[in-house]
């Protein structure tokens, strides 16, 4: 191998270098920086970039995608001394890539720390029970907090998640216990509740109940009295017409017309299959005398036909024979009204 092919493959060997060194593809989602002699001089964005070979070099490849950090799980003392376990997320985006770079090392380890630090602050100044129920109050804190504190590193904290908040078990099991007792108080209040107001549907109920009954009765009073009203009236008339009849007929017509009530009445109580014993009158000369003079108003009447038709009937009014008692039988049932005694029909 001669000189000069020695010095062209050296030549080619150094350009291959220096386009290498000067040449620079920046992918997408990331920024370089650029440090000449180590100082920072400015920033290569994605895609291709020329830079000065052997004065400058790439000095840090920021990625400025938002970037999920987990923090991990760490014990927090509440205000009112209960310990928790909590952990959660932070989600963040480098703004600007040469703060990022070159204002704090280790980026991710100071987020981390920043953020366990501000969690166990805002927690303990809660209560167990606002930390278990307010995680919204905690991560709109932990943001504000976070947020404000990354500006000069140039990092955009957009949300951070608390992901578990987790009491010891004996206060799980207290507040379980807790949780049960007031259940059964809600329930207990409620039943009551329900009981009052059945108690004063009831009531109601009842009282509407009887009102209705009063308003029943009070009409069927009403209407009672009206019924009676009405009866005592044509009753009044059945009189008023009687004795005008009587006024023309005198004497015999009203004897008549007692001795058919009679009459009718004495069937009424002798037709009554039940009955074993009717009261009659001892003294059957008022049943007969009546009959009689309704015969002889019928005659005179010419309802009965001629007066030859049929012979009169003669009635002969006696008291009824009294058949003597057997020693031993008990006396005979008697009445104490007067001119009244008992017929057995058995």
């Amino acid at each position: 191998m001669t000189t000069g092919t020695i010095i062209f493959l050296v030549l080619l060997l150094l350009g291959i270098v220096t386009a290498w060194k000067g040449i620079k593809t920046v992918p997408q989602g990331e920024v370089w920086t650029v440090e000449r002699f180590g100082a920072f001089t400015r920033l290569l964005q994605p895609g291709l970039n020329l830079i000065i070979p052997y004065i400058d070099n790439v000095g840090r490849k920021m990625n400025v995608q938002e970037v999920v950090l987990d923090i991990p799980e760490q014990s927090v003392i509440t205000r009112d001394n209960a310990t928790v376990a909590v952990d959660g997320i932070v989600y963040y985006r480098v703004m600007d890539a040469a703060k990022a770079a070159y204002q704090v090392q280790n980026l991710t380890g100071a987020l981390e720390a920043l953020a366990m630090t501000n969690i166990r602050s805002v927690i303990g100044e809660m209560d167990l029970d606002a930390t278990l129920s307010g995680r919204e109050r905690i991560n709109s804190s932990l943001l504000l907090t976070l947020d404000g504190a990354t500006d000069p590193w140039g990092v955009k904290v957009s949300r951070v998640e608390i992901r578990n908040v987790e009491p010891p078990e004996n206060l799980v099991r207290a507040m379980n216990l807790q949780m049960t007792a007031e259940r059964e108080r809600r329930a207990t209040v409620m039943k009551a509740e329900g009981d009052r107001a059945a108690a004063i549907q009831r009531a109601e109920g009842e009282k509407a109940a009887l009102v209705l009954a009063a308003e029943g009765r009070q009409q069927a009073a009403l209407r009672d009295a009206e019924a009676r009203e009405r009866l005592a009236e044509a009753e009044a008339r059945a009189t008023e017409m009687v004795a005008q009849a009587a006024a023309g007929a005198g004497e015999a017509a009203l004897r008549y017309f007692i001795a058919d009530k009679y009459v009718k009445a004495f069937e009424g109580l002798t037709s009554n299959p039940s009955s074993k014993l009717v009261v009659v009158p001892v003294e059957a000369s008022a049943l007969a005398g009546g009959i009689t003079g309704a015969m002889e108003l019928l005659r005179g009447s010419g309802i009965g036909g001629p007066a030859g038709d049929a012979p009169r009937p003669s009635v002969v009014p006696q008291a009824a024979p009294r058949s003597p008692s057997p020693p031993a039988a008990p006396p005979p049932a008697t009445s104490s009204l007067p001119g009244v005694g008992l017929w057995n029909q058995g």
